[in-house]
């Protein structure tokens, strides 16, 4: 049986892809900041996650999870 061992940062990628689809951005980077994860490019990782994205973008992305996250509190 072979084993395909990965890198720490693949599974770092990983991780944080998991992250992103559950979390608020916001939410992804105060986790990465607790788990004082990052020791990495910053400026990479900011373009990573959010260069194809706008100030306008995200707070579109925001408002729809709180309005949501709200619609299913309600339920």
């Amino acid at each position: 049986m072979n084993i395909k061992v990965v890198s720490d940062s693949e599974v770092l990628e990983e991780g944080l892809e998991v992250l992103m689809n559950h979390l608020e951005p916001h939410k992804v980077l105060r986790f990465w900041a607790a788990c004082q994860l990052g020791k990495g490019d910053y400026l990479k990782l900011k373009e990573q996650l959010f260069g194809q994205e706008s100030v306008a973008s995200l707070y579109d992305q925001v408002r729809i999870y709180q309005e949501e996250s709200t619609d299913q509190e309600s339920k």
